[in-house]
């Protein structure tokens, strides 16, 4: 005779861990870490799957491809945290992270004018509304976004086409936004232990 599976404990278990499904998925991960991780919702799938047939208070023996945000990209992911449960102030942080990845790592001729001065503006009014800083060296700054999803060369050279500050502004807008809805659909952010 088969065994009964209680389903309902299978799908409480595997909600046991869930924060929040939308905008943005972030759990609580099994293991210790220091840091954010963000995975495909694929790998992420694997990962919960797996947790149903363990004991989850220890930790998985292995962890699928991901990417641990340390450094600037942990800073990005905690102010998108911190406001988890609005769509509408999490695009206007993550399109703060586009105009700050701009400035930090992009060579526009745009930028080599007294125009840098109304980007440096609008940055440090975002930043205070939201209340969000970064510390330290700036390097990299949007979450990565695997290649098979979104093509950041093309949105490099989008930006470096750009004539004017206002079609530069239309550009990260617009860049940031499907940024933020891809990895809403593809990837699952897994929290610290330490909380945050």
């Amino acid at each position: 005779m088969g065994e009964i599976i209680n389903i309902e404990e299978r799908i409480k278990r595997s909600l046991d861990n869930l924060i929040i499904s939308t905008p943005w998925e972030f759990r609580k991960s099994d293991w210790g870490s220091l840091y954010f991780v963000q995975m495909t919702r694929a790998n992420s799938d694997r990962l919960e799957h797996a947790r149903l047939g363990r004991d989850t208070s220890s930790p998985p023996l292995h962890l699928p491809v991901s990417f641990t945000l340390k450094g600037s990209l942990g800073y990005s992911i905690r102010a998108m945290y911190a406001y988890r449960g609005s769509r509408d102030k999490m695009k206007e942080i993550y399109y703060l992270i586009g105009l700050m990845d701009c400035m930090i790592n992009q060579v526009n001729p745009i930028l080599r004018t007294d125009l840098l001065r109304d980007m440096y503006k609008r940055v440090l009014a975002v930043k205070r509304e939201f209340n969000v800083t970064w510390l330290g060296h700036l390097d990299h700054v949007l979450l990565p976004v695997d290649s098979i999803f979104y093509s950041e060369s093309a949105y490099r050279a989008s930006l470096n086409n750009a004539g004017t500050m206002k079609e530069l502004y239309h550009v990260i807008r617009k860049g940031t936004d499907e940024m933020f809805d891809i990895i809403s659909k593809e990837y699952v952010f897994y929290c610290p232990d330490s909380g945050v």
